[in-house]
């Protein structure tokens, strides 16, 4: 049977750049094995699949899988398959429009501008938890090919957080401290929290950035995923929340943050974050990103 799919690159407005996503339409019928399967032959950070939703109001289901695994909710994966569905010729003609996708972690809120730089965001459906493991920080150095005195800023230290995925995140220096960063992922295993069955990822994260208009500088690695190095990372971002909130603290009301990633990948990439917080609190957070298509085709599975 052949399926039509695309490439996206997303959390970028420019081609060749941000984290390349391939977007499979008409799954239906897809067995997992099967899936898997074609998320490996594509070998891209992760691949999504559309199939029809379960519940008729809602706009679409998706099954999002990296080369090594399933996952139960992803960033670049949500904004790219939104924006996928924004346009195809169903969406009256590239309209705006709110939609809603299920996923396996539930059901996801997306609002979709179209145009010529087309954009989605959505909002987390599930506020971060900071996981109470305790991760040494010369064990992190050695993992990460760092000093002991690279890691760790103003306040902030290492820390373990989840919203369906998990990541340790790592407070770095600078911008040279974070491109010296290289895993060892055998030593990373040795001390990597494990969550529901799977070892968590690693963000390492800086308040300089290279580009003017950011707030943060990250880097992501997630060995067991099948993955080196992604170049941008909703997920992780969406848990980067519960980072901001516990060690800047935050005003009442929304705030925006951009956090640059993939520039060491030559894949630079940019990530919206917006909070909204009451009494210090955060109740609810919001991804998004542009998203281009680079390529499209069949696949004859």
């Amino acid at each position: 049977m052949a399926r039509r799919y695309a490439i996206y690159d997303v959390f970028t407005d420019e081609a060749l750049t941000g984290n390349p996503l391939a977007v499979v339409f008409d799954a239906e019928g897809l067995a997992d094995e099967a899936m898997q399967a074609i998320a490996r032959e594509f070998n891209l950070s992760e691949t999504v699949f559309i199939r029809p939703a379960d519940n008729p109001a809602h706009s679409a289901s998706l099954r999002i899988f990296t080369p090594g695994r399933e996952l139960p909710f992803a960033g670049h994966p949500t904004v790219g398959a939104a924006i996928a569905l924004g346009e195809t010729p169903a969406n009256d003609n590239g309209a705006n429009r709110l939609m809603v996708l299920e996923e396996r972690i539930g059901a996801v809120r997306c609002a979709l501008r179209m145009g010529d730089s087309a954009y989605a965001e959505f909002d987390i459906p599930r506020l971060p938890e900071q996981v109470g493991v305790e991760v040494e920080k010369a064990a992190v150095a050695a993992a990460i090919g760092l000093d002991d005195n690279e890691i760790g800023f103003e306040n902030h230290t290492i820390s373990a957080w989840t919203a369906g995925n998990t990541f340790v995140f790592v407070p770095v220096h600078g911008l040279a401290e974070a491109a010296k960063i290289s895993v060892n992922p055998m030593l990373w295993a040795d001390i990597a929290p494990v969550v529901d069955g799977h070892m968590a990822s690693l963000f390492a994260y800086c308040r300089e950035t290279i580009q003017h208009d950011c707030a943060f500088h990250g880097r992501m690695f997630a060995p067991e995923m099948g993955l080196g190095e992604d170049p941008a990372t909703g997920s992780a971002v969406a848990n980067f929340s519960g980072v901001i909130a516990h060690f800047d603290g935050l005003a009442d009301g929304p705030t925006a943050f951009l956090v640059e990633q993939g520039m060491e990948m030559g894949r630079p990439s940019k990530i919206r974050l917006e909070i909204d917080a009451k009494g210090g609190a955060m109740h609810a957070a919001r991804i998004g990103g542009h998203a281009v298509k680079v390529a499209e085709g069949t696949l004859d599975v």
